[in-house]
């Protein structure tokens, strides 16, 4: 006979696993240790009991009638129905005819009912924990459990449901104060980031419980002495709260990315559902067969039983037997029967809420509501089936589990982290001054913005690069200096307040985007917006309008500045030609089909065509009369005989075509006689024709990196020169009319072939650079010392070559300041 010490193994399991068991599991649970006592009972009362008790029966008793036979009472000599008879058997025939008579005449569901009991019960120890067993399904259960638990344990939790978090650490942040839900209502702005806070993770106000009325916004806020309560049921006393220690911030983070694979691996499939429709269809067909043949099992079971000995070990053939144990297993059939009917019932019960109810869906709508966290999605499968379950033991469980899978709570509590990590003081080390003179800090790949950096008053320039999924808050209208905003590679949402800040303060947006759906559509409601970089593909479905489609919005949108792959001008910028002053394009390699948009943009004063792949310059380009920059570099550019239409381009000053591949300049380039900064450097010139000499006005000239063997004595004409680079190409001699551009200030000679410097050199009193390196020179001519304005750290040219100058030359050069 079994213990139930021994069976312990077959229905044990973690005490945890009890949140997964509904009440009808547990309640078969319970009718199994019932089956199991009768089982234990019946044995027990079979072991220590005598099973059966037989006589044997003498001639002239009939077991059939039970009556005697009156000839067959006189052989005996018997006076009397009632008197006995001496059979002269020992205790040991009897005890043998006992157990000879049990094994053959008893009945074998009488004799094995405890056995038979014991061995159901097993099996439905058994079938009704399998799952938890099962290794296919044990590890996701057991997963569960521990992220669950975790979810329950975590400090998190708590905040997100209840707002009664206090933080422990020594980062000083100020204490919040839950505000009205209204956006008008505001104690300071910390108070009411709080405010905003309680929104967040649900906090619901009465209108009893708001504070700081409309008729008190003069004076400070006080903080509140009534009670709050909480969307989980609690109370508390106070609403001042302050948030996490890092250590819990860090294990909260940690847990959300756990929930996050769990949710992706218990969704993929439906094991855990199917294993438990399957054990729950296995335990009630088990009920239903023991009830068929115990009801008709039952009825064949008899007190008084009738045994024959063919073989006549004693000398009688039959035996008269009463089977002693046949009432009390009557009753425990009968009892048994009752629990597996019950069982069977629970069972179907089962059964009918598996399919009743879609359980491989799960819906948090009431947590959504209850909360006011929007973004809790709903989950399907095995995770569904889960939650389904522990719905049954305990709702305030799923709810708690919820926030975890809520990106809206990620992401505040990203920002509690942040807070800890990026303090103050580290901001400011990050600091820096760009090149513009601003004052500039650049976040990179950050999982929010930090808290901090709205408190930093000065900034100017705020850079925001790989920083997904995030929102600019309110508190960002304490930075009353800032101007321009980067957003690289961000999906970054801003709220309506900041936005009302933002559209009067950011005159220069860059977006950087690696998809046209990730261009923020806010930036359209900047009206002070003066300039926009846009960087990345513009295309979709080979439509560039709609992306840009409320680009017509910025009324006072002066610079646009695209890097892009179109094919044309996108129509949305053509909407802004009437303000708009600066174009710039880098087209990344791709071919412009058509620039028939430019003829609109009649106001365009600067046109930048990066990497377009052009091979002329166009022509829509010439109906541009305000225009006074021209920039083509990086295009295959090779002939520039539309030069002679730059007549019309009276305002034209700076013309930039280097990078390219022009072979020669044409004689008609004197018709731009406007220009006054002409760049032609990385291109195949070889020669520099006289009417390029006849720009008057030019004060710029960069031919460097081409194949030039001389420079043209009318060179002098260019009296307003101020800078002339000609580095990299095969110039053998200088022309002394080189030095009577007496203005010159930058002269760029290096990697040519000189030899020698004219004398002449000392006309220019204004030279403030002079670069001689990668020459054929031997000396230095002693009138360089004319050159008051020259500097040793500006006359770039190899050491030996300078130490040829004498001595007091020399050490003039070094002594100028």
């Amino acid at each position: 006979m079994f213990s139930v010490v021994e069976l312990k193994y077959f229905g044990d399991q973690r005490a945890t696993f009890k949140i997964l068991k509904p009440w009808w599991d547990v309640f078969t649970d319970y009718l199994t240790i019932l089956m199991l006592m009768v089982a234990v009972f019946g044995g027990t009362l079979q072991i220590s009991t005598d099973k059966i008790i037989c006589v044997p029966v003498p001639e002239g008793f009939s077991m059939t009638t039970m009556q005697w036979n009156k000839s067959a009472l006189k052989g005996l000599k018997l006076n009397s129905f009632d008197s006995g008879f001496k059979t002269d058997l020992d205790r040991e025939q009897y005890n043998l005819m006992d157990q000879y008579c049990y094994d053959h005449a008893i009945q074998w569901y009488s004799k094995y009912f405890p056995y038979i009991a014991i061995i159901h019960t097993l099996v439905f120890l058994i079938s009704s924990n399998f799952w938890f067993k099962f290794p296919g399904t044990s590890s996701k259960i057991e997963h569960f459990i521990s992220i669950l638990g975790k979810c329950l344990d975590s400090q998190w939790t708590t905040k997100a449901l209840s707002e009664t978090v206090y933080e422990d650490s020594d980062l000083q942040i100020p204490q919040r104060t839950v505000l009205s839900t209204e956006p008008s209502v505001s104690c300071s702005l910390n108070l009411q980031q709080s405010s905003d806070t309680a929104l967040l993770l649900g906090q619901k106000e009465s209108s009893n419980d708001r504070i700081c009325e409309n008729e008190a916004q003069a004076s400070l806020c006080k903080p509140p002495s009534k009670t709050f309560k909480t969307v989980g049921g609690g109370v508390y006393g106070h609403a001042a709260v302050k948030i996490l220690d890092k250590k819990e911030g860090e294990q909260a983070k940690a847990l959300f990315e756990k929930v996050k694979k769990f949710r992706l691996h218990t969704e993929e499939g439906h094991i855990l559902y199917m294993m438990y429709i399957r054990q729950t269809i296995l335990r009630s067909v088990q009920t239903i067969l023991i009830l068929a043949y115990f009801v008709t099992r039952i009825p064949q079971m008899k007190h008084i039983v009738h045994c024959v000995d063919k073989i006549h070990i004693t000398g009688f053939t039959e035996f008269f037997c009463i089977h002693g144990l046949w009432r009390i297993f009557r009753m425990l059939s009968i009892v048994y029967v009752v629990v597996i009917f019950i069982y069977c019932i629970t069972c179907i019960y089962t059964l009918y809420w598996i399919f009743y109810f879609k359980l491989k869906e799960y819906s948090f709508a009431y947590v959504r509501e209850e909360t006011g966290i929007d973004d809790i999605p709903d989950v399907k499968n095995d995770f569904a089936f889960l939650l389904h379950l522990i719905d049954q033991y305990d709702k305030l469980y799923a709810r708690k589990f919820a926030v975890f899978l809520s990106d809206v709570s990620e992401n505040k509590l990203r920002q509690l982290n942040l807070s800890y990590e990026w303090t103050h003081e580290k901001l400011q080390q990050r600091i820096v001054t760009n090149e513009d003179n601003k004052t500039e800090l650049h976040l990179f790949m950050l999982p929010g913005i930090p808290n901090n950096v709205y408190d930093i008053y000065n900034l100017e320039v705020l850079k925001l690069e790989f920083i997904k999924d995030v929102s600019i808050s309110a508190a960002i209208s304490q930075q009353t200096s800032l101007q321009e905003l980067w957003v690289y590679n961000c999906i970054i949402k801003v709220e309506n307040r900041a936005l009302a800040f933002l559209k009067d303060t950011i005159t220069i947006l860059r977006v950087r985007f690696a998809n046209a759906y990730e261009i923020p559509q806010w930036m359209y409601c900047l009206k002070n917006l003066r300039e926009l970089h846009l960087e990345g593909n513009l295309l979709i479905d080979n439509k560039t309008s709609i992306v840009l489609q409320s680009l017509c919005d910025l009324e006072r949108l002066k610079s646009l500045h695209l890097k892009s792959n179109v094919t044309k001008i996108p129509a949305a910028v053509i909407d802004v030609a009437h303000h708009l002053q600066h174009l710039t394009i880098h087209n990344q390699g791709k071919k412009f089909t058509t620039l028939n948009g430019l003829r609109k943009m009649l106001c365009l004063s600067v046109l930048k065509l990066y990497n377009c792949d052009l091979e002329r310059i166009p022509s829509a380009i010439f109906s541009l009369s305000n225009l006074q920059e021209l920039d083509l570099k990086d295009n295959n550019l090779r002939t520039l005989e539309e030069l002679a239409s730059f007549q019309h381009l009276r305002k034209l000053t700076t013309l930039k075509l280097h990078h390219n591949k022009i072979t020669q300049i044409p004689l008609y380039i004197a018709k731009a006689s406007s220009l006054e900064m002409l760049y032609l450097t990385k291109n195949n010139i070889t020669f520099l024709p006289s009417n390029l000499f006849k720009l008057t006005r030019l004060r710029h000239l960069e031919i460097g990196h081409n194949n030039i063997t001389s420079i043209s004595t009318e060179i002098e004409q260019l009296e307003d020169l101020h800078y002339f680079d000609i580095e990299s190409n095969k110039v053998s001699e200088l022309p002394f009319e080189l030095f009577y551009c007496t203005k010159l200030r930058v002269l760029i000679l290096s990697h040519n072939l000189l030899t020698s410097i004219p004398p002449k050199v000392k006309n220019l009193t204004q030279l403030r650079q002079l670069d001689l390196k990668g020459n054929k020179l031997q000396y230095l001519p002693p009138e360089l010392a004319k050159c008051q304005c020259l500097k040793r750290s500006q006359l770039n040219v190899e050491e030996d070559i300078f130490n040829t100058l004498p001595y007091d030359i020399r050490e003039e050069f070094l002594n100028r300041i």
